[in-house]
């Protein structure tokens, strides 16, 4: 499965880092890395989970292409590290002719997380990706241009023998194929750190490298879960989310007022977020949180009302998004870097 989706939505392929390197034609500094590149980077990680059911809303394939596009485009803006689409027992059922929501939302994530240089070999044809063609690009660090010179590219390991040393070749998204550190199957997708001195293979890293060593937002796993409680039991960091919170609007809505708000210090987040109708009805839904009286409060650290005095009845999961994401930002960085 690409970048730890809980289903092979796309082709198999591992997911690992790999270096950029260098060309001998004119090439800019990648714009990204360079401010990053300073930093001490980021050892602390921000996940999103939201129910994959918010697209089942949509009338057309184009509205439901573009709403996962509005999600990946604010979980990039604001540097999400992994989106966890749960599926809602109470949700409406898809429309037969309609891939079920949180599978769509997952493909799409997937695909639209993907550089695009790498997507044809990756990605086949499947009647999700109809749309996608309309949807914005995330120009994200991990989506370099082939005129970038960058510490870090994304590639996948080609059919081709690479070197007669016995290493791979890798496509990095530059106008030739760069000789990775080690031998690894073809269509494996790689993280490489790009080589300093011309002759010197890229290395092949985690994908967290990026963003550890340099605080670069290098994309963002995506993840499946069939219930809310997944999203805690199948965390894949060890020690799982030290800090969770709930969106919605029945939530607090006086942590804004003043300047005394904190979150506390955390090294992997988790902000979860409701569907048309909250989180509440999510958790009146499943069986087992229902028949333990669970209040839907209880099962976070911090329960918020992230847009209070709201003027609308509702707010959709998508604005939700870019709202409650920028009130956090401020907090969510301290607390990390705390």
């Amino acid at each position: 499965a690409l970048r730890g989706s809980g289903l092979p939505l796309a082709a198999p392929c591992d997911r690992m880092l790999q270096p950029p390197i260098s060309t001998t034609s004119p090439a800019k500094s990648c714009p990204a890395a360079a401010p990053a590149a300073s930093s001490s980077g980021r050892a602390w990680t921000v996940s999103l989970a939201l129910p994959g059911s918010i697209v089942d809303n949509a009338q057309t394939q184009e509205l439901r292409s573009h709403l996962v596009g509005q999600v990946a485009r604010a979980a990039t803006i604001f540097n999400v590290d992994e989106i966890v689409v749960f599926s809602s027992d109470g949700a409406s059922p898809a429309a037969p002719q309609r891939t079920d929501g949180s599978v769509f939302m997952a493909r799409l994530l997937q695909y639209l997380e993907c550089p695009q240089y790498l997507r044809k070999a990756i990605f086949p044809m499947h009647p999700d990706l109809r749309c996608v063609g309309l949807l914005a690009p995330l120009d994200a660090a991990n989506h370099p241009r082939a005129t970038e010179q960058c510490a870090y590219r994304e590639g996948l390991i080609s059919e081709k023998g690479g070197s007669k040393d016995g290493r791979s070749g890798a496509i990095v998204g530059l106008p030739k194929e760069v000789s990775v550190d080690r031998r690894l199957p073809a269509g494996t997708r790689v993280t490489v750190r790009m080589p300093s001195r011309p002759g010197e293979p890229a290395a092949v890293v985690p994908p967290r490298e990026p963003r550890e060593k340099l605080g670069l937002h290098w994309g963002f796993s995506v993840r499946l879960a069939k219930d809310l409680p997944s999203v805690w039991s199948e965390c894949p960091f060890g020690g799982g989310y030290d800090l969770s919170l709930g969106t919605s609007d029945k939530g607090d809505s006086d942590w804004l007022q003043g300047e005394g708000f904190r979150l506390p210090a955390f090294k992997h987040l988790l902000i979860v977020f409701g569907g048309v109708e909250g989180l509440e009805p999510v958790v009146e839904a499943h069986p087992e949180l229902a028949a333990h009286g669970i209040e839907t409060s209880a099962l976070f650290d911090l329960y918020l009302n992230l847009c209070p005095g709201q003027g609308s009845r509702t707010i959709r999961t998508e604005e939700a998004l870019l709202v409650g994401l920028a009130a956090l930002q401020p907090h969510t960085r301290r607390a990390g870097a705390s």
